[in-house]
């Protein structure tokens, strides 16, 4: 079954951004205003790689590590304490914007999910990266799994997050989670507020009545024409089943109990798969984990990447 399109998905971040009211401050408040500094004070770049130029920023010094973001989402959208804390860990950290996205141009060639795995591996090229760690999140995890395919040299541990592999064989979201996604009734706020609902599971939420205070505050945007080529491109991708038992880099694929955007039996699917693969699953987590548990994911990133570099 094809992924249906994810537009809503951006407004949700982005009317998140825009101001929905949120009461006081996380626990962790003064650690994620430290991380935000940290990535706000390093500037963005730009190379050129085939026909576009490509944004990117860098973070720390060490073995590679690239992170892939998902459907029209920029790179000022990546949980801060991930960038951080890896950059700490004593890996390189690179950020960037996919084809057409924030500040990368769009350029003249298809946008296709391949054409993105192949972008990712010419950036690598342009700043002198013989292989890299990859971290990707939702769409992202298309792209990742082209590039272990196409490009399966540059590629050491894989790290898939929110995946499916698209085509016939991944598991879509129910028709109510559809529906809400679809639902364009009511104000902007009421809009956002409603589809927040779907990053992230109704308890923690009243839980954590704070939880908007995590997000970071994105200052791209990405124009509705190339929005609606990259939703065009996850729809038309073929997907990656048939092909994942070539995979050959370690593989944690990394799932929330409760993301209801991409259901977690998706990644039950990759992981029996691909030959070296390993799951972490994040109980009463969801589509958004990453801000929800931003040092436990980052502490089985870790793990993973420790684990399969002894190996």
């Amino acid at each position: 079954m094809k992924k249906a399109p994810m537009f809503l998905v951006v407004f949700i971040l982005a009317t998140v951004s825009a101001g929905i009211t949120a009461c006081g401050r996380g626990d962790n408040e003064p650690a994620r205003q430290n991380a935000q500094a940290y990535v706000d004070a390093v500037e963005t770049q730009e190379v050129a790689v085939g026909d576009i130029s490509m944004a990117y920023k860098a973070f720390g010094s060490g073995d590679p590590l690239l992170m892939i973001m998902g459907f029209s989402g920029t790179m000022d959208l990546w949980e801060p304490r991930l960038i951080a804390d890896l950059a700490g860990a004593g890996y390189e950290v690179l950020i960037f914007d996919n084809r057409g996205m924030g500040e990368t141009s769009a350029g003249t060639r298809p946008f296709t999910i391949e054409q993105f795995a192949d972008d990712t591996a010419g950036l690598m090229d342009a700043l002198g990266m013989e292989r890299a760690h990859v971290l990707a999140w939702s769409m992202g995890t298309n792209i990742a799994q082209e590039m272990a395919l196409r490009h399966a040299d540059k590629v050491d541990g894989l790290v898939l997050y929110a995946a499916d592999c698209g085509g016939d064989e991944a598991i879509m979201p129910s028709d109510e989670v559809m529906s809400a996604l679809t639902d364009t009734s009511g104000t902007a706020e009421e809009r956002g507020q409603r589809l927040i609902g779907l990053l992230f599971p109704s308890q923690w939420m009243a839980q954590n009545p704070d939880f908007m205070q995590r997000f970071p505050q994105p200052s791209e945007s990405s124009s509705p024409d190339s929005v609606a080529r990259q939703a065009q491109a996850m729809g038309a991708w073929g997907g990656s089943y048939g092909r994942l038992p070539q995979v050959a880099s370690p593989t944690l694929v990394v799932t929330g109990t409760q993301d209801i955007l991409t259901p977690p039996e998706n990644s039950m699917i990759i992981v029996e798969r691909i030959p070296r693969a390993w799951l972490a699953q994040f109980e009463g987590a969801g589509h958004g984990l990453m801000y929800q548990y931003p040092e436990r994911f980052t502490g089985a990133i870790l793990a993973f990447l420790a684990d399969s570099a002894a190996r």
